[in-house]
């Protein structure tokens, strides 16, 4: 019966945090928009704080990938076409970006694309097995030592890059991601060119709802 109790006490608590993280995402939002038609009404551009999370995504197989690219793809966990990862930008990170991008499409992700990927292809990493998130006793069980005991609490804890970023991140087995529906442009041209590697920024959403 204890055991029970505790679990409802539990499961409310999660309801109580859920809802106070889609409040904090609401009102970013709102502040996003203010701040744009602020600017707009003065005249001005409304450049928005630099992203601080990437998604980034293997375009090429193993064929003829010089060594380097092909150590940080393997430091990134992208051991195969269509892995999927999360990564916090960082000086480091960005430089790790610029040396393997002919091999790789990333950008910027919103809530949406961190919430489906992680719903729907969402495996956590226990043991150095790979073990679905059926069940948010797995989350609690790796995680529960820093406050991620929910599958909103992952989502948030990614999404807003937070204090553990990286124990989350490395709980989380790397996304395997189906042939984009529709297919890529041209894989050895960069996105700006009307090709597929590279930087794509927001338009990162696009791509994964296809590959999702």
């Amino acid at each position: 019966k204890q055991w029970y109790q505790r679990r409802v006490r539990g499961r409310k608590e999660i309801v109580k945090k859920t809802a106070k993280y889609y409040k904090q995402y609401e009102a970013a939002d709102k502040e996003e928009i203010r701040l744009a038609r602020e600017a707009k009404a003065n005249g001005n551009f409304y450049v928005p704080a630099e992203a601080r999370l990437a998604l980034v995504i293997r375009l090429r197989g193993v064929n003829n990938i010089p060594p380097k690219p092909r150590k940080i793809m393997k430091l990134m966990r992208l051991r195969q076409i269509n892995n999927a990862v999360f990564i916090k930008l960082n000086k480091a990170s960005k430089e790790m970006l610029r040396i393997a991008e002919p091999y790789i499409t990333f950008g910027y992700p919103n809530l949406k694309t961190v919430r489906e990927l992680i719903y729907k292809r969402g495996f956590g990493k226990i043991n150095g097995q790979r073990v679905a998130i059926n069940d948010n006793t797995v989350i609690e069980q790796a995680l529960g030592k820093y406050g991620i005991v929910s599958i909103e609490d992952l989502i948030h804890e990614i999404f807003t890059v937070g204090p553990h970023f990286k124990q989350a991140n490395n709980f989380l087995w790397h996304f395997k991601l189906s042939c984009a529906k529709g297919g890529l442009k041209k894989i050895n041209n960069h996105y700006v060119e009307g090709g597929d590697f590279g930087n794509r920024e927001h338009f990162i959403n696009n791509i994964t709802r296809r590959m999702n």
